[in-house]
């Protein structure tokens, strides 16, 4: 049994005197124990969106969520706020991509950890504390326990972002999400961060959903990807094969536009044409179609569906990226007599 089952989730926001937006369209999902999965795309595809629908912090007013979301078979769209604040921490926690805006600037890192496992443990105060700096203790942070009492502007950005980390990890949840963990960090603290994030899933053996726009981070760090754009899934498929033969013209776009260490020298990117603007809609045709460079008069007649291609590879396409040749083995040369 899946530990979260998403099932044509639609997330649409409404704006007075304006048409409505999808930003969230039928977007249908499993995850498994365990497992690491990436959702990818560029920004204002709906990745964050996806996932703040899940965690329930989507505000009431103004927007509308129907779908289903079913945690351990128990659906989470449509709980109250209390009902979700039992939910949130304890069993599906959040790493957000900017720690100086998530965590709250006049309140101690002690505090902000402690008062989480205080709320779901019902522990005292002190062993609070104490779970707390043994917490910072596993992400990194050196003399954890003297910095329970330190503020959020002590920190340096790496050291924000582990003590992120750990608050998502404090209640020992069953799944993480992972929304940019990475992007303000410099390249070298970005390595240690994913690193730690990779050894405290395996070693809780929580499940992770890691959201994305870098195609190395998800290629460092998950088994399935999902490949978004406008608001829905284009592409799925297990992460060596997604690499190794993107079928979506979208997938084969975000791979040729990231620079390769075996190019040489001088070598022109080839990035996607247009902008994430350039839509049609869902209900009128592909909404790739205008940016896609394997568009034929199809894609703008009707929607392609998700379509099973390959055992484990679902496709939204009508005209796809043909399959690389297979290479023929080599020849087993002969002995020597």
């Amino acid at each position: 049994m899946a530990l979260l089952e998403v099932r044509d989730l639609h997330v649409v926001f409404k704006r007075r005197g304006r048409a409505p937006v999808a930003a969230v369209d039928g977007v249908s999902f499993d995850i498994e124990p365990g497992s690491m999965t990436g959702i990818v795309g560029e920004s204002g595809c709906g990745k964050s969106v996806t996932s703040l629908a899940v965690m329930g912090l989507l505000p009431s007013r103004g927007v509308q969520v129907h779908g289903s979301v079913r945690l351990d078979g128990s659906e989470l769209i449509g709980r109250g706020d209390e009902d979700m604040r039992g939910v949130r921490g304890r069993r599906i926690a959040m790493i957000f991509q900017d720690p100086m805006t998530s965590l709250n600037p006049v309140l101690t890192i002690g505090r902000q950890i402690s008062e989480a496992i205080r709320r779901h443990f019902g522990t005292d105060e002190d062993e609070a504390r104490r779970r707390t700096a043994e917490i910072l203790d596993a992400v990194g942070i050196p003399g954890a326990r003297s910095r329970l009492g330190a503020y959020p502007h002590q920190f340096s950005g790496g050291m924000r972002q582990r003590v992120v980390i750990a608050m998502a990890l404090a209640c020992e949840p069953s799944l993480i999400i992972a929304d940019e963990p990475t992007t303000a960090l410099d390249v070298t603290i970005q390595a240690q961060i994913l690193e730690l994030i990779r050894g405290l899933v395996i070693e809780r053996g929580t499940a992770l959903i890691m959201i994305t726009h870098d195609l190395g981070v998800v290629a460092n760090m998950c088994d399935t990807v999902n490949v978004m754009y406008a608001g829905r899934f284009v592409e799925s498929a297990e992460r060596y094969a997604l690499f190794a033969a993107p079928r979506h013209p979208y997938t084969a776009g975000l791979l040729a536009s990231v620079p390769r260490l075996d190019e040489p020298r001088g070598t022109r990117l080839m990035p996607i044409r247009g902008n994430p603007r350039d839509v049609i809609p869902w209900s009128a045709g592909c909404a790739f179609a205008p940016r896609c460079d394997n568009v034929i008069d199809r894609c703008t007649a009707a929607a392609p569906g998700l379509e099973e291609i390959e055992f484990g590879r679902t496709l939204r396409c009508f005209n796809p990226v043909p399959p690389p040749p297979e290479v023929p083995p080599p020849a087993a040369k002969r002995r020597r007599a």
